[in-house]
């Protein structure tokens, strides 16, 4: 490759110069290529250490002048052939130019500016528009492609200096991070070291400290512990390896890929050594800490933050922290944890002004809203440029809202008292905008059904039962102290988020409050207000429709809260009914799951639908991430944090509730519903309260309190049956404790820091995810009928290869319909599927039938054949059907898949016309067979194409069916009873005999020879072999012209009175269909046998060995000297030309060998040439092979699968030790 010239002072330390000549110096590396002894050892250890770029390119050029002492390189290669282009292009373009110079100087800058022009030109053609990647960063890319093998689709983030610890010995060298894989390449002292783990098969990462493995990262696959060590910065690697191991999980579990988010801000200038996907990735981890800690819509993207203070007006002080500002939003983080947080929504600030600066109040700044609240910020560094960014949010802000009238806002504010802005459950009982438009819509929606426009305990509260005059008591005191700690710290979304505010939540939030704090705490009240109309749109989108989610909502409508009084009359049930159904239309991947339905009547209860629906949009997407899709892998994922906390807090309960399994058993209705379906209802809304305040840690420390308050009884416990009833899931109910009592030691004793789950989550989403996929695997395993008769272990590593040929679409080929059209919501067996060109490569390197060159159209041949419902895609049971029907049975089995290869629909259109004209003709000869089903039944013989053409005569209205045609993927979840179904018939063997085959035509037949003869060139026996195949083909071309003449005669009649479909095809039809038609061209290469690449050189080598077309006697057989030279491939050009030409019914001789006909005498080959009244059957090719012994034995000898798999396995994924020491070496 050509370089940005470079000044090299030292041109001959560890080089060798190889040519010269005045202008410019060839070198190659010391210790590459020849010998090399110690010199090349410690040269490429050397390399290696330093980051040298010579490992990539031993060979360079440099440019010299005679009087100057500095050299310039030019040019680099990884190989003798590359380098030397380069050479010959500077001789031959510039020597001659550069000759005419006089002044030295010139020629120098003649030759980089050259040089410049040339990369210049090459970076236009090459590089990406906007690639910011530095001129290092991307000689390291370039240096990881060629080191591991990898496309240009695979991207560098980051790379880093460490040691590999290969048994108890460090091996110094290069980690290199990309989006995909983990990469490591060492070379010490001749010992090299080249690995290669895919992100998606690390199973456990972690950072630790050991005696051993001194601040090291270890990395662990199913297979494989690796340690690495000696970082320079161990905690940037560390989270970078978690982000991009996090970005695999996240597209195993629903296939979204790696895409660079070009919302992401821009930098003025790229960051020496730091790539953009680096820069995105950082930015990213900053957003999702940004929109968590603000419980901000998952859209929001931060811009930028700056230290400064806050004055509070509550503290009479000035607090120092964070400002974090979005298009959106600016939000506020006190630097002591709970000291202050603070949301101001742009839509809501009126004024943003500079105050006056003073030494006592550096650089102040005035936000003022439209509530009457004004937020005074300080010690701002840059306050010019952050009140111009605001103003620019501010304007996108206002012409975002069209709608909505600011100066009808600014009069309901006006309206409100002075310390408070319009509260969310004020909104439903009086017009405040934004909040106004509320009641037309649900009026709009009242007349189809009752609505619930505020929540549902205010409407039936009269038919509860008389509270006692203490409880009202403490309720009232209750909302007295958030009245006034309101007039205080303020109300609203502005409100002052402080310590003294969890207390009051700790104590539990007044009913009458109760909606308007969810809201806000959530985040649900911002996308609400920013979405006026969604809910409505949702309602009447989804109304009358039918889904499986439907379907499970309605069953599970009259289970949720049912001794509730709101649940038990049509008015509560239809707005459960309305917000669940909304919700599954607007998320089809989660779509409805059980448990749902509970949180979702507790929310109704303090809040109108829309209100329910936005803080159920907020549980299921940001609160509670993966609780409620197919597999809840969220759900399961802090079950798994929760009992490493038992093991943490409570390790001797840890070990008994181990013992009796009920840890995993009870966790996961606690985690679902939040408590709801396993405490009393009072006492278990207080913690939904805390846990729209803090989040999932409050779920986990009352669950670890919980234990704790029954540890005695639990140690004491024999079977898991009465440790449940003693934690309530039994019939009995438990102990009652004060659950504000709970919540307090919950606190003391079990507190816990966000940052510490988020980091305990991803190590435990690694472990369920993987624990998933292996669970998948064992399901697909079970799934394969009993007929494929390879074992276990095979058939799980035929999964792990098919797997992994899937992903690669994923990885590098966005446009390839099987990275398209995955969906994780169908079963597992359909999850993952490949396309024609992936099967092609696993067939190439799986397939005990070697045919050269000919492999490719074999394996299209065999893909046809298991795409039954031709949507371009199997799935791994069509995969192993075909590969199994190759490797295991009989002879006859064998055979049978291999004539199958040759007949519709393996044998496509565009490679043989005559294919179909041959369909039509067997069905009539034959009507009960049909060569598509026949084609099919020993591959698929569960019959599950019958399933398909049932479900097609019957409407195509599942969606599940719909999918495999590769249409569009609807917003329902698809009907697992179609699976079901088409499981259970597959049961419902139908055993097929060979006399259940159609006939095979004789287009048909000379594919077959050719495949047969392409098989055997890899054989030790190949020349008896062909001598064979060639016996056997001469006999059964004999048989077809024998059975022709019995065919009968009305079918020649209809071809002479009538021209026949394959004559009006024809481009050049013969004048007398009667006069026999002259052979085509040997090497004619548009020759229609199987349209196949291979055909044109065959028939050429034939015309050089002599053989041509004539008559001879059937039994006329080829002498040895004809058969035995594979390179002339005479013995299959004999009966490939000899079974091309069609005989007059009268004829009873078979062409085998002849004369050679020169191009200019024959004629091209069309499709009427073909004689459609031959054809042969299975029996008769069967019993033909069967005199060969040679041929028995080639398809009765047994392959053992696995080695190839291991061969396939080191291709899908390096992971491979060499001592080799030439660079040319690890690339091969």
């Amino acid at each position: 490759m050509w370089l940005g010239p470079e000044e090299v002072l030292v041109a001959n330390a560890l080089w060798v110069t190889e040519r010269a000549n005045p202008f410019f110096v060839l070198q190659r590396r010391r210790g590459h290529g020849r010998g090399g002894g110690l010199t090349g050892l410690l040269v490429g250890t050397l390399d290696v250490v330093l980051d040298s770029s010579a490992r990539v390119a031993p060979y360079r050029i440099l440019h010299q002048t005679h009087d100057s002492q500095v050299y310039w390189t030019v040019a680099c290669g990884s190989s003798r052939k590359e380098i030397t282009e380069h050479w010959e292009w500077l001789e031959n373009n510039l020597l001659q130019t550069l000759s005419i110079f006089d002044n030295e100087e010139d020629i120098t800058t003649f030759v980089k500016g050259k040089i410049h022009g040339i990369i210049a030109e090459e970076n236009k053609n090459l590089q990406p528009q906007g690639d910011e990647d530095p001129g290092k960063f991307k000689e390291a890319e370039l240096k990881m492609r060629k080191q591991f093998g990898m496309p240009e689709g695979e991207k560098l983030v980051n790379y880093y200096s460490c040691s590999y610890w290969k048994g108890h010995v460090p091996r110094q060298g290069w980690l290199y991070l990309t989006v995909n894989h983990l990469c490591f390449y060492s070379f010490l002292l001749g010992k090299e070291v080249s690995l290669v783990v895919q992100w998606v098969d690390v199973i456990w990462l972690e950072k630790n400290d050991t005696v051993l493995f001194p601040e090291s990262i270890r990395v662990d696959t199913r297979d494989h512990e690796l340690f690495f060590s000696m970082f320079l910065n161990i905690g940037e690697t560390f989270k970078l390896m978690e982000q991009l191991a996090n970005l695999a999980m996240r597209q195993l579990l629903d296939s979204e890929g790696f895409l660079e988010d070009k919302a992401l801000p821009r930098p003025a200038r790229p960051q020496r050594n730091i790539s953009a996907l680096k820069r995105d990735l950082d930015a990213r981890a900053k957003n999702e800490y940004y929109r968590a800690t603000f419980q901000l819509p998952g859209d929001e993207h931060l811009d930028g933050h700056t230290g400064c203070t806050l004055w509070t007006p509550f503290s009479k002080l000035h607090i120092p922290g964070q400002m974090f500002i979005s298009s959106n939003y600016i939000c506020f983080a006190s630097k002591e944890e709970n000291a202050c947080h603070l949301i101001i929504p742009l839509r809501e600030v009126t004024i943003v002004e500079k105050a006056d600066s003073s030494s006592v109040l550096p650089s102040p700044l005035s936000i003022s809203t439209k509530s009457k609240m004004t937020f005074l910020f300080a010690n701002l560094k840059d306050r010019d440029f952050l009140v111009q960014k605001i103003s620019d949010f501010l304007q996108k802000t206002s012409s975002k809202q069209p709608g909505d009238s600011s100066t009808g806002r600014k009069a309901s504010s006006l309206d409100s008292a002075p310390e408070s802005s319009p509260s969310p459950q004020e909104a439903s009982e009086q017009p405040v905008s934004p909040t106004a438009p509320w009641g037309g819509r649900q009026s709009s929606l009242a007349q189809e059904a009752p609505t619930a426009s505020q929540g549902l305990l205010k409407l039936f509260k009269r038919n509860t039962p008389v509270e006692d005059l203490g409880a009202k008591g403490a309720e009232t005191e209750k909302e007295e102290q958030w009245n006034s700690h309101f007039c205080e710290y303020g109300r609203g979304v502005c409100m002052y988020r402080t310590a003294k505010m969890r207390e009051l939540v700790l104590k539990g939030i007044p009913e009458r409050l109760r909606g308007e704090l969810w809201l806000l705490f959530s985040g649900a009240w911002n996308e609400m207000v920013t979405h006026p109309s969604y809910y409505a749109e949702l309602v009447e989108e989804s109304t009358g429709k039918y889904t499986l989610a439907t379907e499970e909502i309605e069953r599970d409508l009259h289970r949720s809260m049912p001794e509730h009084p709101a649940f038990q009359n049509e008015l509560g049930i239809a707005a459960l009914r309305r917000v669940l159904t909304a919700y599954a239309f607007r998320n089809p991947t989660i779509g409805y799951c059980q448990a749902m339905n509970i949180v979702t009547s507790v929310l109704l209860l303090y809040g109108s639908e829309e209100e329910a629906f936005w803080l159920l949009v907020a549980l299921c997407e940001r609160m509670l991430p993966d609780y409620y899709n197919t597999r809840v892998v969220g759900a399961l994922v802090d079950q798994g944090i929760f009992e490493e906390l038992t093991r943490d807090f409570l390790p001797q309960l840890s070990e008994k509730m181990q013992d009796l399994g009920v840890i995993t058993s009870i966790s996961l209705s606690w985690f679902l519903t939040i408590f709801l379906s396993v405490m009393p209802f009072e006492s278990a809304v207080v913690i939904v309260d805390c846990f729209f305040y803090e989040g999932i840690k409050v779920v986990l420390q009352v669950a670890l309190a919980i234990l704790d308050a029954n540890m005695k009884q639990l140690l004491d416990c024999s079977d898991e049956g009465e440790a449940m009833t003693i934690l309530g899931s039994g019939d009995d109910p438990p102990e009652e404790v004060d659950i504000f009592d709970l919540l307090k030691v919950s606190y003391e004793k079990f507190s816990l820091r966000a940052d510490d789950i988020e980091q305990m989550r991803f190590k435990q989403r690694l472990k369920v995810i993987q624990s998933l996929e292996d669970t998948a695997k064992r399901s697909v395993v079970r799934a394969i009928p009993g007929d494929i008769d390879f074992s276990v272990e095979e058939l799980e590593d035929l999964y792990v290869v098919f797997k992994a040929k899937h992903l690669t679409s994923q990885y590098w080929g966005n446009g390839r319909p099987a990275a398209v059209r995955r969906d994780p919501s169908l079963p597992y067996l359909e999850q993952y599927r490949i396309d024609a060109s992936q099967f092609q490569e696993l067939f190439t390197s799986l397939t005990p039938w070697a045919c050269g060159a000919h492999t490719p159209v074999l394996a299209g041949r065999m893909f046809r054949l298991l795409d039954q419902n031709r949507d371009s895609l199997i799935n791994f049971k069509e995969f192993v059907t075909g590969i199994s029907g190759m490797y295991h049975g009989d002879l006859t089995d064998k055979l049978k898949v291999l004539y199958k290869l040759h007949l519709p629909p393996a044998l496509s259109p565009e490679e043989a016309e005559s294919a179909l004209e041959a369909t039509h003709y067997f069905t009539e000869d034959n009507p009960e067979a049909s060569p598509l089903a026949s084609g099919l039944d020993l591959f698929l013989p569960w019959n599950a194409q019958e399933a398909l053409q049932q479900e097609e005569r019957e409407g195509a209205g599942n969606e599940v069916v719909q999918e495999k045609r590769g249409e569009e993927k609807r917003t329902s979840t698809p009907d697992y009873r179609h699976y079901l179904q088409m499981w259970a018939k597959e049961k419902e063997v139908q055993k097929e005999t060979i006399k259940d085959l159609p006939k095979m035509n004789q287009e048909q037949f000379i594919e077959l020879c050719k495949t047969l003869y392409n098989m055997f060139s890899e054989d030790p026996m190949e020349q008896d072999l062909y001598h064979a195949i060639a016996t056997v083909a001469s006999l059964l071309l004999h048989i077809g012209e024998v059975g022709k003449r019995f065919s009968a005669q009305p079918s020649r009649k209809l071809r002479d009175g009538a021209p026949g479909e394959d004559q009006l095809l024809a481009p050049d039809p013969p004048q007398d269909p009667a006069q026999e038609l002259p052979p085509p061209a040997a090497g004619d290469p548009q020759a229609k046998a199987g349209g196949d690449t291979q055909l044109g050189k065959v028939p050429q080598e034939s015309q050089e060995r002599g053989g041509g077309e004539g008559q001879a006697s059937p039994s006329q057989h080829l002498s040895d000297d004809e058969t035995k030279d594979d390179m002339s491939m005479s013995s299959y050009s004999v009966v490939s030309t000899g079974s091309l030409q069609c005989e007059d019914l009268t004829d009873d001789t078979v062409l085998v060998g002849g004369e050679v006909h020169s191009p200019s005498t024959t004629t091209t080959r069309s499709g009427g040439s073909v004689d459609t009244e031959w054809s042969i059957s299975f029996e008769q090719i069967l019993a033909s092979i069967l005199t060969e012994s040679v041929l028995v034995n080639f398809f009765e000898k047994r392959v053992d699968i696995g080695l190839k798999i291991k061969d396939q396995r080191k291709v899908e994924r390096q992971f491979s030790t060499s001592s080799d020491h030439e660079h040319s070496g690890v690339l091969g």
